[in-house]
This record gives structure tokens, C-alpha cells and sequence, in this order.
């Protein structure tokens, strides 16, 4: 972890309430999963309890981008479908996932990674 990353993460996940938050975050917690969802989203739903477990279990902060509010930022990432998972590692983009994904597939991911 570098000096920018000791902050614990939290165990719920977090709102992103501004395009700028995303990055702040991505660069306070060594590993970052920043879930773009829309509301409307039956699969993203699905994610919900999946995403909580895994910001509980897990040294990963998990946070939440509505790609309906956040259109730019989901474009920046490269989001055309949801849910899309982008993973920070250090601030940096290390993996993209998209559609459902298992609760033991993300803490895989965030072991490997932490």
C-alpha cells in the first residue's frame, strides 16, 4: 500500500455523489470497485447484496456510480452496458468486469489484488 492508500475502507458501499469522487476514492483505498449500475437494472440489483457483502468481507472499498446521473463518467470508463464493474488497484484501472459476477469471483479478484 503507498502513503495515498492506508485508509480502511469502509464496510458499505458508497455513493458516488460527483465525477470527482471517483477518482478521490479510487486513489484512498488500495483496491477500488466502482460498480456502474442504473436503477432500472434487473442484473445490477442482483448485485446489490453481493457488492455489500463483499465491501463487508473484504479490504476493497466498493462504490456506486448511477450511470443515469453520471453518463460522462460511465463514458469515461468505458461503461456501455450495466452493471460494469471497473477495479482500481492503487488508483490505477487493473480489470473490467461486466455483467453478474459471483460474490467468490470479486473476493478472488480483491485477495489477488490486495
Amino acid at each position: 500500500m503507498t502513503a495515498e492508500t492506508t485508509s480502511t475502507a469502509p464496510s458499505d458501499p458508497i455513493e458516488i455523489e460527483g465525477e470527482e469522487e471517483l477518482e478521490q476514492r479510487a486513489s484512498e483505498y488500495g483496491v477500488v470497485i466502482a460498480d456502474f449500475y442504473a436503477d432500472w437494472c434487473g442484473p445490477c440489483k442482483m448485485m446489490e447484496p453481493v457488492l455489500d457483502s463483499v465491501a463487508e468481507e473484504t479490504d476493497a472499498a466498493v462504490v456506486k456510480v448511477d450511470v443515469d446521473r453520471f453518463q460522462r463518467l460511465a463514458s469515461q470508463h468505458g461503461v456501455q452496458g450495466v452493471p460494469t464493474m471497473v477495479v482500481f488497484n492503487d488508483g490505477v484501472v487493473s480489470q473490467r468486469l461486466v455483467g453478474v459476477k459471483s460474490e467468490e469471483k470479486l473476493v478472488e479478484l480483491v485477495e489477488n489484488l490486495a
